[in-house]
C-alpha cells in the first residue's frame, strides 16, 4: 500500500540567527500547517532583533545543489522564495525553479525590519525575472514603491502597484497593507482580472519581524496541499494575524511574530478545560460546598498563559450555583464564559504569570481568619476608595481592585478579599496556580468552616 502523500514545500531563503525571519520562520510555518519543509539557505546573516551585522552569500552552485537533492529524493509540491540578496543568486534560483513546473511563492525581500539593506541594488531588475515565472508574488507597501516606483498610501495604489507588478509575468501579485496606516490592514490580490481585499484589524504591537516570511511561506503551504490561490491567500492571512497576535516580546527591536502561536493556544484550551472539568467534578462532590456561594454565585476559571483578553480564560458559563448545599456547574467549561474572574486573572498575568486560576466566594470574617490560620497569604482593597474615573469604565473596577492588592502585599497573594461598597456585594477571590490548586484551597477553607 502507498504511504499517504505528505504536502512538501520548499524555502529559498536566507538564514536568520535571530530566528525570526527566513529560513527558520518558514519551516516553522509549514510545519504548523501540516506541511513537509525543506531547505536551501542563500545567504547566512548575522542579526537580532535590532539590526543586521553580518550578510555571508553562498556560492550559486552551493545553493542550486540543496535544491536539486531535496527534489531528487523527496520531491517538492511549492517553493516559496525570499531573501536571495544578489542577481547572480536570483538568475541561478530563476532558472532552477522555472523548470520544476510547481507553485513558486515569491517574497521580493529587499529590507529587513531593521532597516538593514538585504538585496543589492543592482538586484532589482533580476528580481523582475524571477517575477516572471511567479505563481504569486507577495511584496509589501515598501518593497512594491521599489519595485514600480509608484507612491503607495492607499488601497487604490496598492491596485495600480499590483497591476504594474503582474505585467511582468506573475499569474497572481498580493500588495500587503501593513506598512501603511490606520486600524485596518488591509492586502490587496489581483489574481486575473480579479481583486481581493482581505482585511484584518490591526494589532498594537512593534514585535512583528518574520511577517512577511509567515505570509509568504504560509500561501506555499496551502498551495503545496492543493488550495487555488484566492483561498491559500486567505487562510495565509489568517495565520499570519494570529502570528502576530501571539508574537514574541523579546530583544531591543522589534521582537519575531509567532508562526505556532495558535497551536499552543489550541493545546492550552483542551488542557485547561481538561482540568475545570476534573475541578467542577471535585466540586460538585463536596458535600456543604454550596454554603460559601455569595449570592452573585460561583465562578471558577482558568486563564492560558499570557492571556491577552477574556476569550483567552476559561470559565463556567452561568457559573456554579448552590442547590440544597452542593455546588453545581451550568453548563462545561467554555472560553470567553467569565467578566469579573476573568478581569482579575488578566490583571493578575502582569504580576504573576505562574498564578493562572481563581475562584470566588462569599465574604465572611471567619473566613478570613481561617485563610490566616491556614497560612495563606492574603491582601484585600477598600471598593470605597475608588476612583471615579475607574468606576465610569465597565469592568475597570476588578483590575484597579486587584492592582491596589498587589500593590499593597508586593506580590499576588493566594486570597485577594473587599468588603463591599454601596450596592456591592464583597467577595473573596481564592488564586492558585491552576483551577486544581484553587479547588485544593477551597476544600481546606469548606472543612475548617463547617467546623464554626
Amino acid at each position: 500500500m502507498d504511504k499517504p502523500k505528505v504536502p512538501r514545500a520548499l524555502t529559498i531563503a536566507g538564514s536568520d540567527s535571530g530566528g525570526g525571519a527566513g529560513i527558520q520562520a518558514d519551516l516553522k510555518t509549514f510545519a504548523a500547517l501540516g506541511v513537509h519543509g525543506m531547505s536551501a539557505i542563500t545567504c547566512i546573516t548575522a542579526q537580532n532583533t535590532a539590526k543586521v551585522t553580518q550578510v555571508v552569500p553562498l556560492d550559486a552552485r552551493a545553493i542550486l545543489e540543496q535544491v536539486r537533492v531535496c527534489v531528487e529524493d523527496i520531491g517538492v509540491d511549492a517553493i516559496k522564495t525570499g531573501m536571495l540578496f544578489s542577481a547572480s543568486i536570483i538568475e541561478a534560483v530563476t532558472a532552477e525553479v522555472a523548470r520544476l513546473e510547481v507553485p513558486i511563492v515569491v517574497d521580493p525581500v529587499m529590507v529587513a525590519k531593521s532597516g538593514a539593506q538585504l538585496l543589492r541594488d543592482d538586484a532589482i531588475e533580476a528580481m523582475k525575472g524571477l517575477i516572471s515565472v511567479a505563481t504569486v508574488v507577495t511584496p509589501n507597501a515598501y518593497e512594491a514603491r521599489l519595485l514600480t516606483g509608484l507612491e503607495i498610501k492607499s488601497v487604490e495604489d496598492q491596485i495600480d502597484a499590483a497591476r504594474s507588478i503582474a505585467g511582468w509575468g506573475s499569474k497572481a501579485v498580493v500588495v500587503k497593507g501593513g506598512h501603511l496606516y490606520g486600524d485596518e490592514v488591509v492586502d490587496v490580490l489581483l489574481y486575473g482580472d480579479r481583486v481581493f481585499r482581505f482585511v484584518s484589524k490591526r494589532i498594537d504591537t512593534k514585535n512583528t519581524h518574520g511577517t512577511g516570511c509567515v505570509f509568504a511561506s504560509a500561501i506555499a503551504a496551502e498551495l503545496a496541499k492543493g488550495r487555488d490561490v484566492v483561498d491559500a491567500v486567505g487562510v495565509a492571512k489568517e495565520f499570519v494575524t494570529s502570528s502576530i497576535a501571539y508574537s514574541f516580546a523579546i530583544g531591543r527591536g522589534s521582537g519575531p511574530v509567532n508562526p505556532i502561536g495558535s497551536l499552543i493556544r489550541d493545546a492550552e484550551i483542551h488542557r485547561a478545560i481538561e482540568r475545570l472539568q476534573k475541578a467542577v467534578r471535585t466540586l460538585e462532590g463536596l458535600e456543604g460546598a454550596g454554603t460559601l456561594a455569595p449570592e452573585s454565585m460561583i465562578n471558577l476559571a482558568e486563564s492560558l498563559p499570557y492571556p491577552r483578553d477574556h476569550r483567552d480564560v476559561i470559565a463556567i458559563p452561568g457559573r456554579l450555583v448552590r442547590i440544597d448545599g452542593y455546588l453545581r456547574a451550568s453548563g462545561p467549561p467554555s472560553p470567553g464564559a467569565s467578566r469579573h474572574v476573568a478581569s482579575a486573572l488578566l490583571e493578575i498575568s502582569n504580576y504573576d504569570s505562574n498564578m493562572r486560576s481563581a475562584m470566588n466566594i462569599k465574604f465572611d470574617e471567619s473566613i478570613i481568619n481561617i485563610v490566616e490560620r491556614l497560612n495563606f497569604s492574603v491582601s484585600s482593597y477598600d471598593r470605597s476608595r475608588e476612583p471615579p474615573e475607574v468606576k465610569r469604565v465597565e469592568g475597570a473596577t476588578v483590575r484597579w481592585g486587584i492592582r491596589e492588592a498587589v500593590r499593597s502585599a508586593g506580590k499576588v497573594t493566594d486570597v485577594i478579599y473587599h468588603m463591599g461598597d454601596y450596592g456591592k456585594e464583597p467577595m473573596i477571590l481564592i488564586i492558585g496556580r491552576d483551577s486544581l490548586d484553587v479547588v485544593d484551597k477551597f476544600k481546606l477553607i469548606l472543612r475548617e468552616y463547617l467546623k464554626v
